[in-house]
């Protein structure tokens, strides 16, 4: 990893961090501290510096309480993929028994109907409407894929054709630095790494979603589609599919992405329940419940793990208690997202108090959610012996030269960095960290 400084404007900032290889055990570790990549970034937003905070939210695949417009947005898509001839046809040739129509009319089963549609499990003849087929292949760039890509992003994100390009498709949604495997694990063969989920109507690619499959969860990077499907809410489809991967795959928790409760663009995604949001300070998960979320209207940030030990979770402003009409979007990348943009990593703002996080202190001496402080880090990191790989030799930080010489509060130097690393993944994951040299000569 290389460490980065996030971008500070106003007060909204993010830790981050650059890699050209991160395993998916490492990053879903990584992803139950509060952070995400982009691309070969992987970032932690400050939730209490920032104006819209992001907190990472999940749902238990085996628990989804699937809603009414949920389950006719399902049956709608599938209805037009098979076609009302093929449907009375078939019901006449594949007669269900008098216990299997009362159970399809009384209840909904997700896997079936969520498959029910695809040219694979369809009976013939008659022949459907339409040929359905959903794949999940590697994460490479095809011409095919850009195509849906660009008119997604012009057509839904209203963004200038000049700002969607092929190498901005590339850098952030194709050739992620997590490796694909097949493993066992609890005796069932598992997919691990990166991948985009393909669905095609009639042979053409309508819609990609970008999935991280990690040890325990399907996390969604991105969902994207063509407008000739837009009537029939692919975002919904998309993610019910996500849902149903991680519960018929074992995976069982499904990852949203962040959550900005102040952007009404992105209350979408706590439609699927029940979800659990990650407490940033204790990391802790809870109830993304109607309470919670009338406390999210009233506090932008908040830890219920502080709130429980009468902590005061607010270090701001009365101005920065206001409700936020949304994210600001001075990045053009596309990050983190299902079916709506959500915030780049750096946003302006036209505020002139000054920041809660001081971008110039050491990570571990700021007021930053989550962050071991300085004395957390001494105490429970043996920074002297984590991993280096100088040229072609193993070794450990105590080996560099300056190491005992530099200052654990300077930033800019090799141990401050490494320090600042480790602050922010914690003691597990500090221990797992192999640093090469270019990575902490970097500032």
């Amino acid at each position: 990893m290389i460490r980065a400084r996030g971008g500070m404007a106003g007060r909204r900032f993010s830790y981050y961090a650059t890699t050209t290889r991160l395993s998916p055990q490492f990053y879903e570790g990584l992803v139950n501290r509060g952070w995400r990549r982009s691309g070969t970034l992987v970032y932690k937003p400050d939730q209490r510096a920032s104006c819209c905070p992001q907190y990472t939210i999940r749902l238990d695949s085996h628990a989804l309480h699937i809603s009414k417009d949920q389950r006719q947005a399902v049956n709608r898509f599938n209805r037009h993929v098979l076609g009302d001839d093929y449907i009375k046809e078939a019901a006449k040739l594949y007669p269900k028994s008098r216990d299997q129509a009362k159970e399809r009319n009384t209840g909904f089963d997700l896997l079936e109907r969520i498959h029910e549609s695809e040219k694979a499990n369809i009976k013939t003849p008659p022949e459907p409407s339409h040929a359905f087929v959903v794949t999940l292949e590697p994460d490479s760039y095809t011409d095919e894929k850009y195509v849906v890509f660009e008119n997604y992003q012009r057509i839904v994100h209203k963004e200038p054709p000049g700002k969607i390009s092929k190498g901005g498709f590339k850098n952030f949604l194709c050739s992620s630095p997590l490796p694909r495997s097949q493993v066992v694990i609890d005796g069932k063969e598992r997919r691990l790494g990166s991948y985009h989920q393909c669905y095609r109507l009639d042979g053409k690619l309508v819609a990609v979603g970008v999935l991280d499959l990690l040890p325990n969860c399907v996390s969604a990077v991105y969902f994207m589609y063509h407008e000739s499907i837009h009537q029939f809410q692919p975002g919904k489809l998309g993610a019910l599919r996500e849902i149903a991967l991680a519960k018929e795959d074992g995976y069982r928790w499904w990852y949203a992405g962040f959550y900005i409760h102040s952007c009404v663009k992105m209350r979408y995604k706590g439609d699927y329940n029940p979800q659990y949001i990650l407490d940033p300070e204790s990391y802790d998960w809870d109830l993304l419940d109607s309470e919670v979320k009338n406390k999210l209207d009233k506090s932008k940030f908040l830890s219920l793990s502080a709130e429980r030990d009468g902590k005061n979770t607010e270090n701001a402003t009365e101005e920065e208690n206001k409700t936020s009409e949304g994210p600001s979007k001075d990045s053009n990348e596309p990050v983190d997202s299902m079916d709506e943009d959500e915030s780049g990593l750096d946003s302006n703002s036209d505020s002139d108090e000054p920041p809660v996080s001081d971008p110039e202190r050491a990570l571990f001496l700021r007021s930053m959610p989550g962050i071991l402080n300085k004395e957390q880090l001494l105490s429970q990191i043996d920074l002297d012996h984590i991993k280096i790989r100088v040229r072609k030799y193993e070794a450990e930080t105590s080996d560099l030269v300056s190491w005992y010489e530099d200052d654990i509060e300077n930033a800019n130097s090799i141990k401050g960095i490494i320090a600042e690393l480790a602050a922010a993944v914690g003691p597990e994951l500090a221990q797992e960290i192999r640093l090469r040299e270019a990575d902490y000569m970097s500032t």
